[in-house]
């Protein structure tokens, strides 16, 4: 069962995902720090914010200051999130060079979240996906409440599958299955990542974006590398939360992922250690505690002050 090798990848999206459902705002400078830390902590991909409406998203107003403001280090990728052919030329302007772009599978998740169909909301982002790969940017097309609607229940895995293909014929490289209402299972994880991959072929890659909201984010991420996935989405701290969902409450939590594959002999390049300090930061600056396991109890016996196995 845990025949697993190889390395994992695993995105931070504590500043997109992660402060969107805030209501307390972070200034650039609080932004930035907590870059830096995800930077320095060994995250190899980050997603950094969304150009969206600041109507809709006000946490995420400053996207593109904050895009401009980047200094970018070698072997880290600085993702973000568009919706629209407005939010592409927002992206193209500052110069990001890796997209989430995502429809719903469900058609009252999305109507809520874009004001349009499933298929409506397809028909609108081919284009916008189009230009963005002819631009030489890197998009990731996902497909949100992929294994469950908050709203609607069970979601047709044909209907994800069908919206997969679809992507995959646009000549994306990796397409992102989200749990946005965090309904699903690790049997449903698995059986779905696996019919995925069987038709999508091995050109494409998979990966997850796994909400814990009701406990099993990580049994869910392990159905993923069981399936052969590799890439996970992931927050500081276990933040985040879809706007648009009741109770669609956090992420699994980057340090808790980073630690559980470095437990069964997986590499994330990640020092889950060094997330206490900016999980502080963040308990601090919101006045209560976020659900991260491993930030906040010690470290596991058999492990050196300097991290390594004694």
């Amino acid at each position: 069962m845990f025949d697993l090798s190889g390395a994992v990848l695993i995105e931070d999206e504590f500043l997109r995902d992660g402060l969107q459902n805030e209501k307390r705002l972070f200034s650039i400078e609080e932004k930035l720090g907590f870059l830096t830390a995800l930077e320095t902590a060994g995250v190899q991909r980050i997603q950094v914010g969304s150009f969206v409406h600041p109507k809709w998203v006000p946490q995420m107003a400053d996207t593109d200051e904050l895009f401009e403001r980047i200094e970018r280090k070698p072997g880290i990728v600085y993702s973000a999130l568009v919706l629209n052919k407005a939010g592409l030329d927002r992206a193209l302007s500052v110069g990001a060079q890796h997209l989430s772009i995502s429809v719903s599978a469900s058609e009252t998740h999305s109507r809520k979240n874009t004001n349009r169909s499933v298929d409506e909301g397809r028909a609108a982002i081919a284009p916008t996906i189009e230009k963005a790969l002819a631009e030489g940017v890197a998009v990731r097309a996902g497909i949100q409440s992929a294994l469950g609607c908050g709203f609607e229940g069970k979601v047709d895995p044909a209907k994800v599958l069908e919206i997969a293909r679809d992507f995959a014929a646009l000549g994306v490289q990796e397409i992102n299955i989200a749990d946005t209402a965090g309904l699903a299972n690790p049997r449903q994880v698995f059986e779905l990542c696996k019919r995925l991959q069987g038709e999508l072929g091995e050109h494409v890659k998979l990966s997850l974006h796994l909400h814990d909201t009701r406990g099993l984010g990580l049994a869910n991420m392990f159905a993923g590398l069981q399936a052969g996935v590799r890439i996970f989405d992931a927050a500081l701290g276990g933040l985040g939360g879809c706007p648009f969902v009741p109770k669609a409450t956090g992420n699994i939590a980057t340090e808790d992922a980073a630690f559980a594959c470095e437990q069964v002999g997986l590499s994330t390049g990640i020092d889950w250690e060094a997330m206490r300090a900016p999980v502080a930061t963040a308990e601090h600056l919101l006045a209560r505690a976020l659900p991260a396991r491993v930030s906040h109890v010690p470290s596991p016996p058999w492990k050196s002050s300097t991290g390594d196995a004694e």
